[in-house]
């Protein structure tokens, strides 16, 4: 699987921009074969700040993602909402998704 998190910071002024894009996007994202799950996730202490969780079930299946018409549209779109130049951290790891935490489980 490969896991990538992107850390995005978006104009104050274009956030309902950027709120329908993402949600679009995000779907989009989804219904991809290879996708195992996406997701965005605002900042508790930001409101202009979002965290991107994507998982992908392997290298190929995340190379066939970035060459979809919708990723394209995406990254096109994108440019104009951003404040700053998204972070992103990429890992390759033999793990197929999510496990159970073993320090919290509901009572």
């Amino acid at each position: 699987m490969i896991l990538i998190n992107l850390k995005m910071q978006i104009r104050p002024e274009k956030m309902d921009q950027w709120l329908a894009l993402a949600d679009s996007y995000a779907k989009d994202v989804n219904s991809e074969d290879g996708c195992l799950f996406f997701q965005f996730a605002r900042s508790l202490t930001d409101d202009n700040e979002f965290i991107c969780i994507e998982g992908f079930k392997d290298a190929e299946a995340g190379a066939t993602h970035v060459k979809q018409a919708h990723v394209k549209r995406f990254f096109d779109a994108a440019s104009d909402l951003v404040a700053a130049q998204p972070q992103i951290i990429y890992i390759d790891t033999p793990h197929d998704g999510f496990g159970p935490m073993g320090e919290i489980k509901p009572r």
